[in-house]
């Protein structure tokens, strides 16, 4: 009888020819399906066995399996064995790099290769012996490996064969060990009384890693001492340090940046009559674009103005090498972290209302309907006549004032454009910015969700235009362009949004016949409903990441044929470059863009992508921890939630007021065995036979909050609406208390 393994199907019994006689080869289809039904590698022998091969025919078997490797349907095992491609082997080399909100470690295959082998399979190791260290990112170990279905495998440490130790550890000094700040690193180290570098309880502290020992915690030495958590700026000080945001600038950057004076208008257009008016947050800390708008015939006339800051930020400067090296700004909730030093961001960058500026830019031209009919761009000097915040404007254009005498041809030019893009048919994912509020004292006050005006939109709009136009601009003179590039989401993306679409009975056209306008369809049709916020970020996941580069492939997402970012080099390296190569084809100065840079730009253009990833994974981080900071006050209280995440340890709530999102162990759920359906995104026990699916509601209890990593733990409520015995109709309710001891996990 064929054996059937676990979570596959059953192997096709092996064939024999009536009378005993010899069995013809198998296909390669036979083969194929009998190498996907195997749980692990076969040899030759086996496959013979399995289908009645005789001894004879073992060279046409070995010729067939030789050419089923080279089409890639079969995968070497072992010294002689194969298996089905992307399966791992019984035994393998894999490397730590987490741990699962569960305390168990997460590891990866090294040596895989996914753009031949697929998608990169999850291995959950077992927690190790009685007596050994936690594995700790980056460790690797010989491990025995168990397929769990779904691309995923359990791990057994057979062997620890070392790995590179972290090069740092940032954590908070408890009386002789570093517990981490980072929550996916579960391993604690051990500090000796003399490795502590006069380090206090509960001190943030940077450590290194010292020669291990065999059993116990792995030795570390503090090296610096970072502040006490729980102090003002502690959280975001955390975040700089973790994610490697270079914070302070070299000395000859600072001089020269002290050494800045203001322009003047020799060369320069003279815009200081033209009442231009910046327009940004009430908690804005720089101000480096600004607008303006006049009626044009039938259409528009509107002028956008950057600070110059590549008058002030030469080529191979030191402030340059700088501006390269971080990127981009990082903005936390209580601090920034500039691109450029103080006496130019918050200086002679900055365009204060009153005071001469330096800047580049643009007059457009449009119709009625928002076509642009021409542009161009020029180097000036200009004066702001205001600084105005998106509440003071948007408070005017609904009280029919207009204080500057600006804001009522703004909102003129702003509603031509938005029917041009309405034509165009652009994805606006309008998710709530969450805001952090803090006392003088850096405590938090609240966290809610930022408004979105339209005088938001209004000032997106005219710096999409400004982008569009330098794209263009740059093509028309023959000058490298560092675009700003989104591709369109990948097939398995793509397929990932379909299914969990489906469970709302919505559709998607075929991936070749995708446009952005085919992502907001679905977004209307979800307008008001309780699961909108959750398909808006199902979305923004499905969506391939923008990123910077000298080829352009289009925007997707904008529905744009060219797109470069030129309205904030005071924040942005890349603005930066866009304004250097227009200065050097318009002849607009000296300080253009050099041959030398030019010849980098597909390096700079990979790097300030990966700055720009780095500063968002901080300022996520920092919003995530002050979110658990708030929460910890509230510790105990139950809160209106949804299923956000459906994992085999559990569930993901996030918490409707404020964003705040943590996990519900499995454990915590009643005694059962759940089953995670991927497909349907769902956990259904076998016995209860209750479900819990993406997007329901539920009322969830606060049990643990950590500001320290920023996690938050749930358990939910007796009584809960999404909860329901499957097949049921209308709403069932969850057992009042969770079942006791140890869950399984499928």
């Amino acid at each position: 009888m064929a054996r059937r393994p676990e979570g596959g199907a059953p192997a096709p019994p092996a064939r024999r020819e009536p009378g005993g006689g010899e069995a013809p080869l198998p296909s390669k289809e036979d083969l194929r399906r009998f190498l996907r039904a195997s749980p692990g590698k076969v040899g030759k022998t086996e496959i013979a066995r399995h289908f009645g091969l005789s001894s004879d025919q073992r060279p046409a078997l070995r010729e067939l399996l030789k050419a089923l490797k080279a089409e890639g349907s079969a995968a070497p095992a072992g010294r002689r064995g194969v298996s089905a491609p992307g399966r791992l082997p019984e035994m393998a080399v894999i490397e730590v790099t987490g741990t699962d909100p569960d305390g168990d470690p997460i590891a990866r295959p090294l040596g895989w290769k996914t753009e031949e082998q697929g998608r990169m399979p999850v291995i959950f190791m077992r927690p190790e012996r009685a007596g050994q260290p936690a594995l700790a990112p980056g460790e690797r170990v010989l491990a025995r490996l168990r397929a769990i279905g779904g691309g995923k495998y359990e791990g057994t440490t057979v062997k620890r064969v070392g790995g590179a130790a972290p090069a740092r550890i940032l954590g908070i000094y408890e009386e002789g060990r570093i517990i981490p700040t980072d929550r996916r690193h579960r391993a604690e180290w051990a500090v000796a009384p003399g490795d502590a570098g006069g380090a206090l309880p509960g001190e943030i502290v940077l450590a290194e890693p010292m020669p291990g020992r065999a059993l116990g915690l792995r030795p570390a030495r503090i090296v610096e001492r970072l502040g006490r958590m729980g102090e003002a700026k502690s959280i975001s000080l955390i975040c700089i340090h973790a994610h490697g945001i270079p914070e302070i600038f070299p000395s000859e950057a600072v001089l020269e940046a002290e050494r800045a004076r203001e322009v003047t208008a020799r060369g320069r257009e003279d815009l200081r009559d033209i009442p231009l008016v910046t327009i940004d947050g009430e908690d804005a800390r720089d101000f480096d674009d600004a607008v303006w708008a006049e009626p044009d015939g039938t259409g528009w006339r509107v002028i956008v103005a950057i600070a110059d800051v590549a008058h002030y930020v030469r080529p191979g400067s030191a402030l340059d090498r700088e501006a390269w090296a971080r990127g981009n700004s990082v903005y936390f909730p209580d601090r920034v972290v500039p691109m450029l030093p103080e006496a130019l961001s918050n200086g002679w960058c900055s365009l204060r209302p009153g005071e001469p500026r330096g800047c580049l830019f643009v007059e457009m031209r449009f119709d009625a309907g928002g076509t642009k009919s021409s542009h161009r761009f020029g180097r000036g000097i200009m004066r702001s006549a205001a600084r105005l915040t998106y509440e003071r404007v948007q408070a005017a254009q609904e009280a029919g004032e207009d204080p500057t005498g600006t804001v009522t041809h703004l909102y003129g030019a702003y509603r031509a454009l938005l029917a041009a893009r309405d034509r165009r048919g652009t994805l606006d994912l309008d998710l709530p910015e969450r805001r952090v509020r803090l006392d003088e004292h850096g405590h938090v006050l609240a966290v809610e969700p930022r408004t979105r005006l339209d005088s938001h939109r209004l000032i997106e709009e005219f710096m999409v235009a400004a982008n569009v136009c330098a794209a263009e601009e740059l093509e028309r003179l023959g000058q490298p362009c560092m675009y700003r590039v989104h591709d369109r989401p990948s097939d398995q993306k793509l397929e990932g949004l379909r299914q969990f679409l489906d469970a709302f009975d919505i559709a998607l056209p075929q991936g070749d016949r995708l446009h952005p306008r085919d992502f907001a369809h679905v977004l209307e049709l979800v307008a008001g409903k309780p699961e909108e916020r959750l398909v808006h970020e199902t979305v923004l996941r499905s969506q391939s990441q923008a990123a910077y580069g000298p080829d352009n492939i289009g925007h997707f997402g904008l529905a744009l044929a060219r797109y470069a970012h030129f309205t904030s080099p005071i924040r942005r390296y890349a603005d930066l470059l866009v304004h250097r190569a227009l200065v050097r084809g318009l002849m607009l100065g000296t300080d253009g863009l050099e041959e030398t840079e030019a010849a980098r730009f597909p390096d700079t253009g990979e790097h300030i992508t990966q700055t720009e990833r780095r500063a968002a994974a901080a300022e996520r981080d920092a919003v995530e921890r002050y979110l658990a900071a708030y929460m910890s006050q509230h510790v105990g209280e139950i809160f209106d939630s949804r299923i956000s995440g459906v994992t085999r340890f559990g569930l993901f709530v996030t918490v409707e007021a404020n964003g705040a999102s943590g996990i519900v162990p499995l454990a915590s759920l009643p005694d059962d065995r759940w089953i995670e359906d991927q497909a349907r995104h769902a956990l259904s026990g076998q016995r209860t036979g209750l479900t819990f699916t993406l997007g329901q509601a539920v009322e969830a209890r606060l049990v643990e909050a950590t500001p320290r990593t920023g996690g938050m733990v749930f358990h939910l409520m007796q009584g809960i609406p999404a909860a329901r015995p499957k097949g049921a109709r209308g709403r069932g309710t969850a057992p009042a208390t969770p079942g006791k001891g140890a869950r399984r996990r499928s």
